[in-house]
């Protein structure tokens, strides 16, 4: 490799010819890049990444589903707890979290309505009866469906990170709600929802860890 061939390119072409469609796309490149530089294009520029943003891209996904572990920290009990099962939404609203371990158990969102299912017994009721359940339900739904209005609604919602990388950091509006939950922070890249932690304001708080399963 000479001095003047710092790539070894001489090797491979023993005879310069021009090659019209690599000096086009150096050109190409090289306007594209000046321009940049100059900040004389606007189509160049990335869209904002904003709360905006991030819900336009989750909105964009009508379903889906993804396993779930989740660690819980509870200040009565000597040892976290630990729990695992599937997680399922579908656009508009509807939620599914079914417990595998460590005993079964389902909970389904659909609208308002909540049905829960426990030890072969089944109990419905309005989210708007159990604030507390209706923040946390609320909180994941609407990140989850891309709902910027239903979540403005019930949080004060703030977007940190980049759109690889990115923390939603959610905290209850109404009192009834915040005097359980304090915070929830949701975590993922791009369309997809990573970690969810949630802090119950008497100081116990949950992780959850999710893995998707299938991206329509």
């Amino acid at each position: 490799m000479s001095r003047h061939d710092p790539h070894g390119l001489d090797a491979a072409r023993p005879a310069w010819r021009p090659r019209r469609r690599g000096v086009l796309g150096v050109l190409g490149v090289l306007a594209l890049a000046a321009l940049a530089a100059l900040g004389g294009t606007q189509a160049l520029a990335a869209p904002p990444w904003d709360l905006a943003a991030l819900m336009r891209l989750m909105a964009a996904r009508k379903s889906g589903e993804a396993r779930f572990r989740e660690t819980k920290t509870v200040a009565m009990l000597d040892a976290p707890v630990t729990s695992s099962g599937i997680l399922r939404f579908a656009a508009p609203d509807m939620l599914e979290m079914h417990t595998l371990e460590p005993s079964p158990q389902r909970l389904v969102v659909r609208g308002r309505q909540v049905s829960v299912e426990l030890d072969g017994r089944s109990r419905q009721f309005d989210l708007d009866q159990a604030p507390a359940v209706g923040a946390l339900v609320e909180g994941i739904r609407a990140t989850l469906v891309g709902d910027l209005a239903g979540l403005q609604r019930a949080y004060h919602a703030r977007l940190q990170g980049e759109r690889a990388r990115w923390t939603l950091v959610l905290v209850p509006r109404l009192p009834a709600a915040r005097a359980r939950v304090s915070e929830i922070d949701v975590s993922g890249s791009e369309a997809s929802v990573r970690e969810i932690a949630v802090f119950q304001a008497d100081g116990d708080r949950s992780w959850m860890r999710i893995h998707e399963l299938s991206r329509p």
